[in-house]
């Protein structure tokens, strides 16, 4: 690694941003530093040798919507400023790197033709269109140049996702990067984050914390509903309900509550792979399981009678019957508020994900459940069973 004498050293992550790559894309959720990190890399290089940097944004009405105030305060902290001369509307070292800056969708035009650009770096990425991209990319094409990306995922159908996260350009670094992977993660966002946990519903906490797409909410099962937020066993209960895994799928047992018109999940395990002699060991974890009734998924009659005979006597078959998920979702759906404790992680994530089908063409939300993202919730439903009412007569599928 080629870098100036600077008393700084960057994350694991980072340390691809000092190599040359054609593409170097970091994206995640709020707080994971991806900014920080690409400035004092942009930085270091420009004080090796002189290189030209386009920063750039899909909008930028004034040099107060770029990262002219980031790249100034990070040369101040990494004590450089002797090196650098901050301007207006640029950047300029001692050695003849220059650091300019511009919008692409209203400038592209003089963006395609500037010269001797040797780096780009896109800020909001996410927000870049297909027009945009078509017009910068092979605007940068000196031998060696490079293309920087830092965003926060947008949605999936959006130019830069398909172009950079759903595919994977030739020569591209990409790393995703969330506050977990911030050694600098500031108690303040740390409070934030926190209380968007317990606010925000898992998708759009998910969106902003996470990196994860920014998803169709209406699309979702249990569309505003969810809220995680920690609390204590509590209410009616407990109920236990378990999903039988196969080579792909996972095998889950779930614990939950009903109090004050709401459903509380606080307990769960989930594993991929799971034999048959292991499942009790997996049950295990979660907390007085051996001693109350567990409602599992009637498909699986050899592994109940297993567990009966080793240790779970008070497993049992669920009945089904037609619309027996449907009922299921709407009973679930019925309470005022679904709580997930925040150690229930796979709950929270298939909460955000279990959707219904939507029409490619129209954009039309199909009363057809998607065939994913369902274990912890059919465990749930299988919990719940008595207290779900039947919209016909049961019928058995043992």
């Amino acid at each position: 690694m080629n870098q100036p004498e600077i008393e700084t050293a960057p994350p694991p992550w980072a340390t691809q941003l000092y190599y040359p790559h054609r593409y170097k894309v970091l994206y995640g959720g709020r707080g994971g530093g991806k900014s920080y990190a690409i400035a004092d890399a942009l930085i270091y290089e420009a004080l090796n040798r002189p290189i030209r940097v386009l920063c750039a944004r899909e909008y930028q009405s004034s040099i107060k919507d770029s990262v002219h105030r980031l790249l100034a305060d990070r040369i101040d902290a990494l004590q450089q400023s002797s090196r650098f001369e901050i301007q207006r509307d640029q950047i300029v070292s001692d050695n003849g790197s220059l650091f300019v800056f511009r919008g692409l969708r209203h400038n592209i035009a003089s963006v395609k033709s500037m010269a001797g650009i040797s780096h780009v770096w896109v800020e909001e990425a996410q927000t870049v269109s297909e027009e945009s991209w078509r017009v910068l990319i092979p605007t940068i094409r000196d031998e060696g140049s490079e293309i920087w990306l830092s965003l926060n995922p947008g949605r999936k159908e959006d130019a830069t996702s398909q172009r950079f996260l759903e595919n994977k350009p030739e020569g591209c670094y990409r790393s995703k990067v969330n506050y977990g992977d911030n050694d600098h993660f500031p108690d303040t966002l740390e409070a934030e984050r926190k209380a968007d946990q317990e606010r925000l519903d898992p998708a759009t906490y998910a969106h902003i914390w996470e990196g994860a797409y920014a998803e169709n909410t209406a699309a979702q099962v249990f569309a505003d509903k969810v809220k995680v937020r920690e609390f204590g066993g509590q209410g009616d209960g407990p109920y236990y309900g378990a999903d039988w895994g196969f080579s792909q799928d996972p095998t889950t047992i779930v614990r939950c509550w009903v109090h004050d018109g709401c459903l509380w999940i606080d307990h769960e395990a989930y594993g991929v792979g799971v034999e048959i002699d292991q499942t009790a060991a997996l049950f295990d974890t979660v907390p007085s399981a051996r001693d109350h009734v567990i409602r599992a998924d009637c498909a699986r009659p050899e592994t109940i009678s297993y567990l009966q005979r080793h240790g779970y006597p008070k497993v049992t078959a669920v009945s089904k019957w037609g619309g027996s998920v449907e009922d299921g979702i709407q009973h679930i759906r019925g309470y005022r508020e679904v709580v997930i404790h925040p150690r229930c992680v796979n709950a929270i994530n298939e909460s955000r994900l279990y959707s219904y089908k939507v029409d490619r063409l129209s954009g039309d939300i199909l009363p057809t459940l998607v065939d994913a993202h369902n274990h912890i919730w059919d465990a749930v439903r299988y919990a719940l069973q008595p207290l779900i009412r039947n919209r016909q007569d049961i019928v058995e599928f043992i």
